[in-house]
């Protein structure tokens, strides 16, 4: 009987699955009984579209079509979370499946903070992650560091430190760290990480730790939940899972990557970060940088923690229409808003057509602000400040006293005495 600590090795028993698995489709295999059983109503997962520089999500309500999807992406950058809130009304009257990696737990469990997302009605099995490559910048990495075409490349992945592709003629491995230092590799959040194991899931699956005769044939699984234990019970039972423990030395050799992980991620934060200075200093930087801002939305519109029904930079008390670039006050905004809770998912930076690094500015003040308060975002469902009142309830308590908006309180005269 599978219970919340387990430590497992598992693969799937669906043969179709296997044809297109990696690491024997456990993952897949978990979400093909999570449809059978009705324990979800569909799974939202990334599968390959145009080629495996292009990731994109996909709603599967039926079983037959999972197989599709098996494998992994590492030059897939995006976040789950914000998708369900945006276009399933926050799991509010579905059950979802999802596969999520760090950023996506700890972005989960912030919009959840928000009333934003019902994660009672959220199945999540995590996959470790040492991080994800731009799909733009792994093109060009492969091109000038690996001297491949990169059109010509059918496979990529990310094992024992190195970046690895097979491609039309042959395969290549170039060390992470060589990569990294040439300005290449994982995105620069990612390397920042320290949420390497998403345990905030119900299952933490993956590869760290697999050994012997199980190796590339099985995937690891921690469960972290009664949910993920109820799910993996259930497709052991039905036959479409089956499950070993794990070895004790696996055990040891994935806790020995998890902490090297971790290492690598205090390493970049320290260059990161002391590369911005500090005081004065740090400011003209991130007043230069976002000099170059375009007021595109970006940002805003990717970010888990954005979620104001009416966003204080549209206000032109704040930030004045039509000016470009527009006042630091729309950055300040952000950064008043957001800093506390920052997930570090890079999404403002992923996105920012003038190629601002606001995941670094954002990143960077979390972790001045958690060493002030203590708040460590997107690891449990302890508030942030910032997350005591629902807004739409708040707004309609102002409402109810004469106005909607906080702000014309401090800047209408009338209102204000």
């Amino acid at each position: 009987m599978a219970k919340k600590g387990d430590m497992l090795y598992a693969w799937t028993n669906d043969a179709e699955i296997k044809k297109h698995a990696e690491l024997g489709g456990a993952v897949t295999g978990l979400w093909k009984f999570a449809l059978e059983s009705k324990a979800v109503d569909a799974v939202l997962v990334i599968t390959k579209g145009t080629d495996l520089y292009d990731a994109q999500p996909v709603l599967i309500s039926d079983p037959k079509e999972l197989a599709k999807t098996a494998g992994s992406l590492h030059c897939g950058t995006l976040l789950m979370p914000k998708l369900i809130k945006n276009y399933f009304d926050g799991a509010a009257n579905m059950k979802i499946g999802v596969t999520v990696k760090g950023c996506d737990a700890m972005a989960f469990y912030e919009l959840a903070k928000r009333k934003q997302i019902n994660l009672d009605n959220i199945i999540m099995i995590g996959v470790n992650c040492g991080g994800s490559v731009s799909p733009v910048r792994a093109r060009k990495m492969i091109t000038e560091k690996f001297g491949v075409d990169p059109d010509t490349v059918h496979k990529e992945e990310i094992d024992k430190g190195q970046f690895i592709i097979e491609y039309e003629g042959g395969h290549k491995g170039i060390s992470m760290d060589e990569l990294e230092e040439a300005g290449y590799g994982r995105r620069t959040n990612c390397r920042r990480c320290k949420m390497k194991v998403p345990r905030q899931a119900d299952l933490a699956c993956g590869n760290w730790g697999v050994i012997g005769d199980k190796a590339g044939k099985a995937t690891f699984v921690e469960v972290c939940s009664e949910k993920g234990a109820n799910l993996l019970e259930g497709a052991v039972k039905k036959g479409i899972i089956a499950t070993e423990p794990a070895n004790p030395k696996g055990l040891e050799i994935r806790g020995k990557v998890e902490g090297a992980m971790l290492k690598l991620g205090e390493k970049w934060r320290k260059k990161d970060f002391e590369g911005l200075g500090e005081g004065k200093d740090r400011l003209k930087k991130i007043m230069t940088e976002t000099s170059r801002c375009i007021k595109c939305y970006s940002c805003i519109l990717a970010c888990p923690i954005c979620y104001c029904v009416d966003c204080t930079t549209k206000n032109p008390a704040y930030v004045k229409p039509g000016e470009l670039p527009p006042s630091f006050m729309f950055h300040l905004i952000r950064y008043a808003h957001i800093a506390d809770s920052c997930v570090n998912c890079g999404q403002c930076e992923e996105l920012c057509p003038a190629e601002i690094p606001n995941a670094l500015f954002m990143h960077a003040q979390q972790v001045e602000l958690e060493k002030m308060f203590g708040h460590v975002p997107g690891v449990n469902m302890e508030l942030p400040l910032m997350a005591y009142v629902e807004e739409k309830q708040e707004r309609a308590r102002l409402k109810n006293t004469g106005s909607d908006m906080i702000y014309e309180n401090v800047f209408n005269p009338v209102l204000k005495n």
